[in-house]
């Protein structure tokens, strides 16, 4: 059951702040405030779904394509050695937002990513990081 009151439904009403990277008329994409790593983004649907299997088929397509644009800019903004695209169902698997949406975790050689969901951010550190993303995405061609 999907609960409207969940913290990334509050986000997309916009009775939170989120620091933005992109957003179009399908998704909306956020810096995590419990990063595990520099960049880590989010990427949520515009639509009503608690997980992967609630999500009409359509709207997840679009949820991916989303998802592989912003991952193109967080790539581009902190070059790392590797990415971890991630999406968690229910809690036994480690999902605490009950909103479907990815991650993006940039991986860097040598460095250990911090806990999920544990540790928040500096929040000036975190609109540096959005303005590195957000540029990057701007330089990118237009997602289709």
């Amino acid at each position: 059951m999907y609960d409207q009151s969940n913290v990334f439904a509050k986000i997309l009403r916009g009775e939170i702040p989120a620091f933005k990277v992109y957003e179009d008329d399908r998704a909306l994409s956020f810096m995590d405030a419990m990063p595990q790593s520099d960049g880590h983004t989010l990427v949520i649907p515009k639509v009503e779904a608690r997980n992967f299997f609630d999500i009409d088929p359509a709207a997840l397509a679009d949820l991916i394509k989303a998802t592989q644009h912003v991952a193109r800019g967080v790539q581009q903004a902190f070059d790392p050695d590797g990415m971890r695209i991630i999406q968690f169902n229910e809690p036994a698997a480690g999902q605490t937002v009950f909103h479907i949406h990815f991650h993006i975790i940039p991986c860097y050689e040598g460095a250990k990513l911090r806990g999920h969901g544990r540790d928040w951010a500096d929040k000036e550190v975190l609109a540096q990081h959005a303005e590195k993303v957000r540029a990057a995405i701007a330089s990118l061609p237009p997602r289709h």
